[in-house]
């Protein structure tokens, strides 16, 4: 029996982690790996920092998704990956890369996660997190300079001239793909049962098949 799949997508900053963070409080944390979209930007450690700065990071082809679909094909064969991290200081990957051990669940986090087909093609639950832009927009621009070392300037160019048109042009359209959506605007406990309830039902299945 496979791996049981989980995408979950929606603008940055949307609260995607928060999201998954509940689910694992509820459902545990033993048999469940956690893959960051975020990390499989591609390599730039060829291109100058000033002109890595300027690139569009809300495109679907700032992503590297072969290799991210790879890594998942990997894991549901029960082998392990070594998946690369991403330095959002510098714009890059990494030289440190991380080795994951396959389990029973995967979730994959990530604004673009169910724009690639093959990708969705791998899914059994697709999750859509939604929150107004304003907000969105408070969230990533605290996160971004108290994390990753952005100024202000920089932050609000980014998002006019990329973030928000990126958005509304190929990360919200996916919101159709989900099976479930949250409003992450208000209280979301009975999207986070539905969800722990999936994954319930898949470990009831996998133990039935063990026994």
């Amino acid at each position: 029996m496979k791996p049981y799949v989980m995408l979950v997508a929606g603008g940055s900053a949307s609260g995607k982690s928060t999201v998954v963070d509940e689910v694992l409080k509820r459902a545990g944390l033993e048999d469940v790996i956690i893959i960051k979209q975020d990390d499989y930007y591609h390599d730039q450690k060829d291109i100058p920092l000033d002109k890595r700065r300027l690139m569009n990071y809300d495109h679907p082809s700032s992503l590297d998704n072969t290799l991210l679909k790879a890594h998942l094909e990997t894991l549901l064969q029960f082998q392990p990956i070594e998946k690369p991290t991403y330095d959002f200081v510098n714009h890059t990957r990494s030289s440190t890369t991380q080795k994951v051990e396959p389990k029973n669940i995967i979730i994959v986090e990530g604004i673009l996660v169910l724009h690639d087909e093959a990708i969705r093609g791998l899914s059994d639950l697709n999750i859509y997190v939604e929150l107004d832009d304003d907000t969105r927009f408070i969230r990533r621009m605290l996160r971004d300079i108290n994390e990753r070392g952005r100024t202000l300037e920089n932050i609000i160019e980014q998002y006019q001239s990329t973030v928000k048109p990126m958005y509304h042009a190929f990360i919200r359209p996916t919101k159709r793909y989900a099976d479930i959506l949250i409003p992450n605007d208000s209280k979301h406990d009975i999207a986070v049962d539905l969800i722990v309830a999936k994954i319930d039902q898949f470990r009831r299945a996998l133990s039935k098949k063990s026994s």
